[in-house]
């Protein structure tokens, strides 16, 4: 489902000033991450107006509107106060003209103010907007931070994911979110994820129920959220199915339509699961720099083979 963000959530996210709003200017709610930098609107030019969409005033705008005279500059706010305009935000703690509070207050809208520059008040403010009006999806799962790295571990039901995620967290890493984890598509090729709030810093254990992670292990052994860089899969052992020997299987999982490379550990016991995830992570951030000891075997084997047949 896709969240919406009011007004007063961006205030007190971005610690913005409220020069004025209403209680009903505070619960409007934005619908588009997009952010509008109305130069041409204040020249007077309306056919392409993103009348839905947060308006910035920056130095240009700010000391373009000061340069118009007041009737003139009425006139334009006035057009500029849509029935769906969000609010307006101004960098750089600059004055606001009074003509935009005027026509601020008679359609209610809000202005807000920030002290810092206009590009970074824009990136700001564009970051927390993609992030929560993101489409989320819940997938079922365990993810964990392990060496810095988000690991979704997911198989059939009764496999042992919690116990697994337990045993990484008494290791020293951290739990994201146990059982249901809710992600969203930060960018083409970024999934983040996060707990539900009910489930937030819980992880349920069959035979002792639910535990508190933080209060049992610590802040240090929780973190709010992560993005999704890859997928265990916990399987029960088949004794007559194959598996990859080498590391030479680039299996991947699609998630929110963010494909995510994924690895299956067949489970049976004596093996210590949490350890071999521990060590896939390992291997996948060496992988990720340029280290593969799967071509490192086969480079180092096709040498022998040359050797051989050169005797």
């Amino acid at each position: 489902m896709s969240e919406t963000v009011k007004i007063r959530q961006l205030v007190e996210k971005l610690s913005l000033e409220t020069v004025f709003a209403t209680e009903e200017a505070l619960d409007k709610e934005i619908t588009t991450g997009d952010i509008s930098r109305p130069g041409l609107e204040l020249t007077g030019y309306f056919s392409y107006y993103s009348h839905d969409r947060l308006q910035l005033f920056g130095n240009k705008e700010i000391a373009f509107a000061e340069r118009m005279i007041p009737e003139e500059r009425l006139l334009v706010m006035r057009r500029m106060c849509s029935d769906d305009t969000p609010a307006f935000i101004i960098s750089r703690g600059l004055d606001v003209p009074e003509e935009m509070i005027q026509a601020a207050k008679e359609k209610s809208l809000a202005i807000l103010r920030s002290p810092i520059s206009t590009s970074r008040l824009l990136g700001e403010i564009s970051s927390f907007l993609d992030d929560q009006l993101a489409t989320r999806t819940s997938v079922h799962g365990v993810l964990v931070d392990v060496y810095g790295l988000g690991v979704l571990i997911q198989g059939d039901s009764g496999i042992g994911k919690s116990e697994t995620a337990l045993e990484l967290i008494q290791r020293g890493h951290r739990l994201i979110a146990d059982d249901r984890v809710d992600v969203h598509q930060q960018d083409e090729l970024t999934l983040i994820g996060e707990p539900p709030k009910i489930l937030q810093h819980l992880i349920e254990i069959r035979g002792i129920g639910i535990i508190d992670v933080m209060n049992l292990f610590g802040a240090s052994a929780v973190r709010g959220s992560m993005q999704v860089q890859l997928v265990v899969y916990l399987e029960a052992w088949a004794k007559n199915k194959q598996y990859d020997r080498l590391g030479s299987d680039d299996a991947v999982v699609e998630i929110g339509n963010v494909d995510v490379p994924q690895i299956r550990i067949p489970v049976k016991t004596g093996r210590n699961v949490a350890i071999i995830i521990e060590v896939a992570a390992m291997n996948f951030r060496a992988k990720s720099m340029g280290y593969d000891a799967t071509q490192e075997f086969e480079n180092r084997l096709t040498q022998l083979i040359e050797e051989n047949s050169g005797m």
